[in-house]
């Protein structure tokens, strides 16, 4: 009787699991790619790949494409597009390292400065779409001539502008300092505070799914079983340990990093919890019964683009810290990066569906895909057939999901 139960019970578990997959295949399915190109690219490198060292330069150099990809899915969320990111992101770039350099101004100043150049410029966007009605292809294709010459016309007396300020490319290149002197502890070589960190991530997931488990089931809203609940707590949990366990190995988290996970759970928040973000994925969803519904279209237009301009701008300061320079080339193809991050992480191109976490999840896979071809010498020209085939995989799985929800 106890043998034929515990196979009852573990053909429960697998029938469960099966279940939750293919319920929540679009989200799942992404997190299942990342997993398994990385342990593609960790055998086929022989460990490489999965070193301290590479995966700290890969958050760094995804760190400004993921920030974009934020601000792109909720773009894309409400059916519209932004192609001007790329050289706006350049531009503003090379407008802090002007301020910076040839007018003094103190690094704090110009990041401010910087931030609020990029929210007049989701405003100027926000209004050619829903005020004056130009679609958003056209308006911010515009954007991307405009902001492609005003890149060169910035740079044309001085040319590439080197940056010295040693703490505004700390942004990019330099890690959080930890709490206890290297070597003065047990867990000698490996980043004390880092380590703290992930374990209180860990424990503010726990906790919060908990919490929102029981909100849920308060309302009498479909939840996880339990067994399928512990599954995702222990699966995300040690996701979250690995990757610490693995910054911490080096120099500890970045504040790139740092940047990125405070994007994350900002705009996650926003999203998720707030009025805002119910509107915004009501206007996504259906913008004439989201009109009807008394939602103002027009202001969450504004709104969204106004969160592009602000990131885009945030991406530019990440790009001029990252190579501590301003130069008349930064951004290019950005946008493209940032719209196929998007669309990786999940982002539906019929609008409506795609989360914050997607797109960081994207901005890693196609991240990974470039790092690892890398690593294993091969050429670019086939990098970029690879990571077509990818963003082609990954819209196509969308319109096969789509049609069978229906």
């Amino acid at each position: 009787m106890e043998v034929s139960s515990q196979v009852s019970t573990q053909a429960s578990f697998f029938e469960n699991l099966v279940k939750v997959l293919r319920k929540n295949i679009r989200e799942y399915g992404m997190y299942i790619a990342l997993v398994v190109i990385m342990l593609f690219f960790t055998l086929a490198t022989k460990g490489t790949f999965i070193s301290p060292r590479n995966i700290s330069d890969l958050i760094n150099q995804m760190g400004y494409i993921a920030v974009i990809a934020v601000g792109m899915t909720l773009v894309i969320v409400i059916r519209h597009i932004d192609l001007s990111v790329g050289f706006l992101a350049g531009f503003l770039g090379a407008i802090a390292a002007i301020l910076m350099v040839t007018l003094n101004v103190p690094w704090y100043l110009a990041i401010v400065a910087v931030l609020a150049l990029g929210v007049l410029a989701g405003v100027l966007n926000g209004f050619l779409v829903a005020t004056v009605g130009i679609p958003a292809f056209v308006a911010t294709l515009a954007g991307w001539l405009a902001y492609r010459g005003a890149l060169q016309a910035s740079l044309a007396g001085t040319g590439t502008i080197i940056i010295p300020n040693d703490t505004f490319n700390a942004i990019s290149n330099g890690f959080i300092p930890d709490i206890l002197p290297a070597g003065h502890h047990f867990l000698s070589g490996v980043h004390s505070l880092t380590l703290l960190l992930g374990l209180a991530a860990i424990i503010y997931f726990i906790f919060s799914a908990i919490r929102d488990r029981k909100t849920k089931q308060a309302y009498h809203f479909e939840v996880l079983t339990n067994d399928m609940f512990i599954v995702e707590l222990v699966f995300i949990s040690i996701v979250i340990g690995g990757i610490t366990w693995i910054l911490a190995g080096y120099n500890g988290l970045s504040w790139t990093a740092v940047v990125v996970l405070a994007v994350v759970i900002i705009f996650n928040f926003i999203t998720n919890q707030t009025v805002l973000g119910r509107h915004i994925y009501a206007v996504g969803g259906n913008p004439e019964a989201a009109a009807l519904s008394g939602i103002n279209v027009k202001r969450i237009t504004y709104l969204v683009f106004i969160f592009m301009g602000l990131l885009t701008a945030l991406g530019g300061i990440l790009i001029a810290s990252r190579f501590r320079s301003a130069t008349p080339t930064a951004g290019t193809l950005l946008e493209l990066d940032a719209i196929a991050a998007a669309y990786v992480g999940g982002v539906s191109a019929a609008g409506g569906v795609g989360k914050v976490t997607g797109s960081i999840i994207g901005a890693l896979v196609m991240a990974s895909l470039v790092n690892g071809m890398a690593l294993m010498g091969v050429d670019q020209s086939v990098q970029y057939l690879v990571r077509a085939a990818v963003l082609a995989l990954a819209v196509i799985f969308d319109v096969l999901t789509r049609k069978q929800a229906r």
